[in-house]
């Protein structure tokens, strides 16, 4: 997405494959976005298995890129191209209930720690009532995921994980997640060696040995949450190649790696 002749193309995918019928639902992050912000407003960004460590002042940034920059980018740039859109954040109709995160990490002496990572939240549950409702008016809702707390604080959520539970809420037929590399590859080095299809019972051994490995982790994990809750097909795909949603869709090879049941 930080590359506007794709971004462009990415946007025309979704307003083409509303005018046909299908009824997307678009959740996006917005990482390389706010690391820039807080680097110019001189705060230094810490990261923990790959989680922000997010303060209260960070939260505010978190916020004001996602939900007032990122997602209304979008918006406008599918509005551009002949959709109707409409951005929400977790805030919106309590679309997204959170609860904290901790972290669990090995410390020095190699015994197991919980680290307070700050506003950094998980999904509790989803309430789906006001994306359904923007789908029947023939709107595409844009959420960006920042999630509220019991007492109406703001939570940063990693984007696949909202993506996931909102997917299983919505009783999507298809989870579809952009990512920057090709799929899952066999071998990392490799970037011939993609796996088209793969079966949810060869995940943890792929984790183990370092074959799925940083931040393709939760990708994968949120393609199970999903197919476990009902999602019929999940994929993973490169984003970096034009069109890459509706040649995934569309034809029988695909271009990434579909994770399915089994």
């Amino acid at each position: 997405m930080l590359n506007c002749e794709l971004k462009r193309a990415v946007m025309q995918d979704i307003v083409l494959m509303h005018l046909v019928g299908m009824k997307p639902v678009v959740v996006h992050g917005g990482g390389p976005e706010i690391t820039r912000l807080l680097e110019r407003l001189g705060k230094k960004t810490e990261f923990i298995q790959g989680q922000r460590v997010t303060d209260s002042d960070t939260m505010e940034v978190v916020e004001m890129v996602l939900v007032g920059k990122v997602n209304k980018e979008i918006v406008t740039n599918l509005q551009r191209y002949g959709g109707k859109a409409v951005g929400l954040c977790g805030k919106d109709g309590g679309l997204i209930e959170a609860e904290k995160e901790w972290v669990h990490v090995r410390g020095e002496n190699g015994e197991e720690e919980i680290r307070d990572i700050g506003f950094v939240g998980k999904v509790k549950k989803i309430h789906p009532e006001i994306v359904e409702i923007l789908i029947s008016q023939g709107y595409i809702p844009v959420v960006a995921p920042v999630g509220v707390g019991p007492q109406g604080e703001s939570y940063n959520i990693n984007a696949d994980l909202v993506a996931g539970e909102l997917a299983v809420a919505l009783k999507a037929d298809k989870l579809v997640l952009l990512t920057d590399v090709e799929g899952i590859l066999a071998d990392p080095r490799d970037p011939q060696s993609l796996i088209s299809a793969l079966e949810v019972s060869r995940i943890p051994d792929l984790i183990q040995r370092g074959v799925i490995s940083g931040g393709m982790i939760p990708k994968v994990r949120c393609c199970i949450r999903a197919l476990e809750g009902g999602v019929r097909r999940t994929h993973i795909i490169d984003g970096r190649t034009p069109h890459s949603i509706l040649l995934e869709i569309f034809t029988n090879k695909g271009i990434g790696t579909m994770v399915v049941p089994g």
